[in-house]
């Protein structure tokens, strides 16, 4: 199996965690992203650096990234470590917490959306992705932008990949290098993520455009492998499939297992940087965590 078939893995407990009633503790989260990176996750959405109001779990990102600075990979490498935030002021935390490698952003294409998540303008809301592009640059930091509602959203908006082309085109145009299109409350079918990707993966040479699925476990093999037939190598997912976005309403509709991303994407030959022994024992460590903070109906693994 050549380097050149591997994809990305973007493994993302922030997104797991952000819905969470029970708040996990500083250093069990320290805990376990330092064993995901010792086990060889090379890439983690860790953190987000936003109000406690909004978000009570990641009210303590300083602390966890202070505990988390000095975790490598097996090579010795240090993680790329994600921190995501929403204004000026999660900027500044981004920046100045040890260890935090990349900024991510959420910018939706949805009005309502965005007024409900952020409550910015779309001009607001462009001034802040370049000037985030201006200071992570600066700082020698890298940026992600989720393109959220990318695949449709259920508020009859005017939707298409024209909008999502459009996007990833201003993107390119200020300097963006990365994005991850979300299918922020898992509307998308296995054909519409292969069609969309597919409709956009050109405008833009020169960009990784990796996707961020939601999805009900029925179904998210098949979303996955759309996704890679059409030409994408970059998957954030999450362990067991806990989580997903706490403002999009379906219990049941979470983030994508790792577990089937790697399967799925094993079963066609595909390498993830990932051993099955080290799946196996992030997944372990994840139903652990899971048993003690999510509430019942997510114990019972209703995801």
């Amino acid at each position: 199996m050549s380097h050149a078939d591997e994809v990305s893995i973007v493994e993302c407990p922030r997104d797991a965690w952000q819905g969470l009633k029970k708040i996990i503790p500083t250093n069990e989260k320290v805990e376990y992203l330092s064993g995901l990176v010792k086990l060889g996750f090379r890439r983690i959405d860790a953190v987000s650096f936003v109000s406690p109001k909004h978000v009570p779990q990641m009210a303590d990102s300083e602390a966890v990234m202070k505990g988390l600075s000095r975790a490598r990979l097996p090579s010795g490498e240090a993680p790329e470590i994600i921190g995501i935030v929403v204004n000026q002021q999660g900027l500044e935390r981004a920046l100045a917490a040890p260890g935090v490698t990349t900024v991510g952003y959420p910018y939706s294409i949805s009005a309502y959306f965005r007024r409900a998540n952020v409550n910015m303008s779309r001009a607001e809301t462009r001034a802040l992705v370049e000037q985030i592009q201006r200071e992570t640059r600066a700082a020698k930091r890298s940026f992600v932008v989720y393109v959220s509602m990318a695949f449709g959203n259920p508020y009859e908006e005017p939707w298409g990949p024209e909008i999502v082309e459009e996007t990833l085109v201003w993107l390119k145009g200020i300097g963006v290098r990365t994005v991850s299109l979300a299918d922020t409350v898992g509307t998308a079918s296995p054909k519409s993520v292969g069609d969309l990707y597919r409709a956009v993966k050109d405008c833009v040479a020169g960009v990784e455009i990796g996707v961020h699925l939601h999805s009900r476990p029925e179904g998210a093999a098949e979303k996955v492998l759309a996704a890679y037939e059409a030409g994408c190598r970059r998957f954030d997912c999450a362990l067991t499939g806990l989580g997903g976005c706490p403002f999009a309403g379906d219990e049941l509709v979470g983030n994508i297992a790792t577990e089937t991303v790697i399967t799925a994407l094993e079963a066609r030959g595909v390498g993830t940087g990932i051993s099955r022994d080290s799946l196996a024992a992030a997944s372990a460590m994840t139903h652990r965590l899971r048993e003690k903070y999510a509430h019942d109906s997510e114990a019972a693994g209703s995801h």
